[in-house]
């Protein structure tokens, strides 16, 4: 599966992520680290970068009081891991150190040959990860709309790439999976089946906020405002049935 997005626009969403926000040199031809406090690096793709993922996860951790987080996202569209090994700038980003945890996302890799792809750069990033003492964690994201039937095949490839390497897990596809057995109505996709919606953004941020500090999600604020100046978020009556759904599925 292929992710795409116009060029452009990923150049925007870069520009507002270093032009809005409070934010730190890196590296040469990286983007600029946002924030101050526990630094964290994304990796990933569109479904990393859609609805400023990072910067809603970073809002949230702020709302909640206690350490606030640093964040830097190395996402280009269409991207699997593969992709990123050759480019360069993810491991140039890992490289510099500094990090907690780095988050490692491609597509739903539910396929037998994609869930193979996965695993085995996961685990050839992973030596880059530890020799800076960070953490490696995989972002378990869902497949198509129209492939629904991939859920548990997507789920267990990302459970298997976080086991091989002794990582943390964002369940965030099981999260969404617990939400439509609350309501199946939920709109957890944008109108292109594949990215998430608002909400499907707002979910998967309390699932990675739940790991990251080992809390409960329930109680987070509905809406938050992004470092880039943006505010974003769901009604309170939504943001308590999605935060339960995170609270169930993290219990596990």
């Amino acid at each position: 599966m292929r992710l795409r997005r116009p060029i452009g626009i990923v150049r925007a969403l870069v520009s507002a992520l270093v032009l809005g926000c409070s934010s730190a040199p890196s590296g040469p031809g990286l983007p600029a680290l946002v924030g101050e406090g526990r630094r964290i690096l994304f990796i990933g793709n569109s479904l990393t970068y859609w609805n400023d993922l990072p910067l809603i996860v970073q809002s949230l951790a702020d709302s909640a009081g206690g350490e606030s987080l640093a964040v830097m996202t190395v996402a280009f569209p269409d991207f699997n891991l593969e992709d990123h090994r050759a480019q360069g700038a993810a491991e140039r980003a890992i490289a510099l150190g500094g990090w907690e945890v780095v988050v490692l996302q491609q597509g739903p890799s539910s396929l037998p040959e994609n869930r193979a792809q996965l695993r085995a750069s996961v685990a050839v990033l992973n030596a880059g990860i530890r020799a800076v003492s960070a953490m490696p964690a995989l972002y378990s994201v869902w497949p198509q709309s129209s492939r629904r039937a991939d859920f548990d095949a997507a789920i267990e490839s990302y459970r298997l790439a976080a086991r091989d390497v002794n990582g943390l897990l964002f369940p965030v596809a099981a999260a969404w999976l617990a939400a439509w057995e609350d309501d199946p109505a939920l709109a957890l996709y944008s109108p292109d089946g594949l990215h998430p919606s608002i909400a499907g953004s707002y979910l998967a941020a309390l699932v990675m906020y739940g790991v990251l500090y080992n809390r409960s999600p329930v109680g987070l604020p509905p809406r938050v405002r992004l470092a880039s100046g943006a505010e974003l978020g769901v009604s309170t009556a939504l943001a308590a049935r999605l935060q339960e759904a995170a609270a169930a599925v993290l219990a596990r």
